[in-house]
């Protein structure tokens, strides 16, 4: 789930990894795509292993850490947010992750394009 990977990334860079390798979801590499636009992990890309797909993360050294993040939606509670309740995150600092029907997206942009979806998570 996504945050199971979130978790994951965080646990990597605490512990000084270079990369991790985390199971395949389309959902899961949409948010690694997110994370690594906004520079907190390095690069992202879709590995196969005979007819198992997996994420190889390579988490970022020296850029944006990842210093907190905040799980919303879980499997028994479902947070939704409309397209006019999504806000900044600490002042900009942060961003949050949406899942919309236009795919899964980062809050300025979710903004941007006038959409609402499920409140995913927060990281800053």
């Amino acid at each position: 789930m996504h945050y199971d990977l979130v978790v994951r990334i965080k646990n990597a860079e605490n512990s000084e990894k270079d990369s991790l390798v985390a199971s395949f979801s389309k959902v899961d590499f949409a948010i690694a795509k997110i994370l690594a636009e906004a520079g907190y992990i390095k690069d992202v890309q879709k590995k196969t292993v005979g007819k198992k797909n997996f994420l190889e993360i390579k988490l970022s050294r020296g850029g944006k850490a990842i210093n907190g993040f905040k799980i919303l939606s879980k499997p028994g509670r479902r947070i939704y947010v409309a397209s006019e309740d999504v806000r900044t995150i600490r002042q900009g600092y942060g961003m949050s992750v949406i899942s919309t029907s236009k795919g899964v997206m980062n809050n300025k942009e979710a903004r941007k394009q006038k959409v609402g979806g499920e409140h995913l998570f927060e990281i800053w």
